[in-house]
């Protein structure tokens, strides 16, 4: 079912057909994006996710090393000073004055799947267009790696608004590119050779001390791929948001046959059959258990988010969902 092919009693969000990406519905998350600024609650405390994530927070640079002071706090003593001098230093610390934030947004053909309410791409494409707006409110810099399977496009980080527009445009027009292959516009774009040469371009362009979201459904993530996560980790803050489907849980009121593909290959499934549905389940928990595995491993908290829910749903907007 690339594409939606059931109906649902939830509204699609604003200026949205939860198919294709236009500047409206993307523009649309700008002014909701004040409802997640500090000292409101989080948008991360928000999803519904396996594992909790502290709300952002500003880092600290070390400074200098002086010579300690009554008062100064003895879990800031510098040791290796101290044994070489013969006197009691402490670190001095600088509070950051900018946290970049770096978005790997996956357009993958496996992202290219939606069966109620909105593809998985255009899930993802709304949440980074929040994150950006939300990233520019706090007056820091917004990036990104788009990644289609195999292209990649690039976005620096930059600051004010010229981060989100820059990349609103970028994933409206790789999008388009992603569903039209013979209409897409290539420019800005590279040859890439999966989500491994994906994570190498993110390792190079993103600044250190970032703060790193990946909104993928993580099925061309692989084991192989733990290493270089594993370098992200070194020096930023990375988190995980899993888009998901409910038919990849074999969750669906159809009772039918249908072909459905995942833009690489297509199959007649009958969805009559409890077997086939139990097969999708399957297969879906096993994939879970990976990301999840993985994720624990690399102390990466995860999130979730449903193709099958306007977003502010289920981030908690009360006021949107009493409109629907």
């Amino acid at each position: 079912m690339n594409g939606k092919t059931a109906s649902s009693a939830l509204a699609l969000p604003p200026n949205s057909d939860g198919v294709t990406l236009c500047l409206a519905e993307l523009l649309y998350y700008k002014n909701q994006a004040v409802k997640w600024l500090p000292p409101a609650q989080s948008v991360w405390s928000q999803l519904n996710g396996n594992h909790t994530s502290r709300q952002k927070g500003r880092g600290m640079n070390f400074s200098e090393v002086r010579q300690y002071q009554p008062g100064d706090d003895i879990r800031s003593i510098d040791w290796r000073v101290t044994a070489r001098t013969g006197k009691a230093h402490t670190k001095l610390f600088s509070e950051e004055k900018e946290q970049p934030v770096m978005l790997f947004i996956d357009l993958s053909p496996s992202m290219l799947f939606g069966s109620q309410l909105l593809l998985k791409s255009v899930q993802a494409a709304h949440f980074a267009s929040l994150l950006s707006w939300l990233t520019v409110r706090e007056k820091d810099r917004v990036g990104a790696i788009i990644y289609t399977g195999n292209k990649l496009i690039e976005c620096k980080p930059t600051a004010r608004q010229q981060g989100p527009l820059r990349l609103i445009n970028a994933l409206i027009q790789a999008h388009d590119a992603v569903q039209n292959p013979q209409t897409g516009a290539d420019t800005t774009e590279q040859s890439d050779f999966g989500f491994t040469h994906a994570l190498k371009n993110l390792l190079h362009l993103c600044p250190k001390g970032s703060e790193i979201v990946m909104i993928s459904d993580f099925y061309d993530l692989r084991i192989e791929d733990k290493t270089l996560l594993s370098q992200l980790r070194q020096h930023n803050r990375v988190q995980f948001v899993q888009i998901s489907d409910p038919l990849e849980q074999g969750q669906t009121g159809f009772r039918g046959l249908e072909n459905v593909s995942d833009s690489k290959r297509s199959a007649w499934l009958d969805f009559s059959a409890k077997k086939t549905r139990t097969a999708l389940l399957h297969h879906y928990q096993l994939h879970q258990q990976f990301i999840m595995t993985m994720a624990q491993q690399l102390g990466v908290p995860i999130h979730s988010l449903s193709a099958a829910l306007p977003l502010l749903t289920q981030l908690g907007d009360k006021e949107k969902r009493r409109g629907q």
